[in-house]
Formats: structure tokens, sequence, C-alpha cells
């Protein structure tokens, strides 16, 4: 993920910031408890795509 990419989205729900997560290929939106997929390079920040992040995947 290009790291210019990456400071300029924001998550849809929160407007917060994102951190890519390289293994899982995900962007993650601690506030809004979610993780949006990265597909072929390509964010999909759609929420209905995003999967909810527990508690131990937050570090909570």
């Amino acid at each position: 993920m290009d790291t210019k990419l990456l400071e300029l989205l924001v998550c849809p729900v929160t407007k917060g910031h994102l951190e890519y997560d390289r293994e899982k290929h995900e962007l993650i939106s601690r506030s809004a408890r979610l993780a949006y997929p990265v597909r072929d390079g390509i964010p999909v920040l759609l929420e209905n795509e995003a999967r909810p992040l527990s508690d131990e995947e937050l570090g909570l």
C-alpha cells in the first residue's frame, strides 16, 4: 500500500485514521472497530464489506 495514499484515506464511518495490516491486507479503523479489505491493491472502503474487529485484535 502506498504510504502517500494511506495518509489521504480515512474511515468512511468515523472519518478517522486508518492503519494498514500488511499480513491480512486490510485497513484498520480502531475507532469504528472495523477492518476494510484491500483487494488487488485497491482499498474497499464500504461498511458492508468490512469485518468487525474483536477486543483481542485491537489489543484491548
